[in-house]
């Protein structure tokens, strides 16, 4: 019976030695992932800052708006000349290279002869 009984908790001591090792692993896992998703937490908090600070100034920031809208929108005040430049042409394409023909693509002489002109 001892033999037995050594046996049994030599299995159950190995069975948990296993889990423990499994759940260590799954743990260091969950940390990695919670320490990646507070790093992603932060950054976009920060994005959310700086954005706010952008919405604060445009309220309160009449030349940054009028500075954005001639920029972004193209659009101009009242009596301000446009001058409008033409577009660039593009360049014409670049020559393709010449392609070999094969020599079974070339014409070929007639089988039979033509007749000589006559002097």
């Amino acid at each position: 019976m001892r033999p037995v009984l050594g046996a049994s908790v030599l299995l159950f001591l190995t069975v948990l030695s296993i889990a423990s090792v499994k759940s260590w692993h799954d743990l260091s896992a969950a940390r990695e992932r919670r320490r990646q998703l507070e790093a992603r937490i932060q950054a976009t908090e920060a994005e959310i800052a700086r954005l706010n600070g952008r919405i604060e100034r445009l309220h309160t920031d009449p030349g940054l708006l009028e500075r954005l809208a001639r920029e972004d929108l193209g659009m101009v005040r009242p009596g301000d000349v446009v001058i409008e430049l033409p577009l660039p042409v593009p360049p014409p394409p670049a020559p393709q290279p010449a392609v070999v023909q094969d020599a079974l693509a070339r014409p070929r002489p007639p089988l039979i002869p033509e007749p000589l002109a006559r002097p």
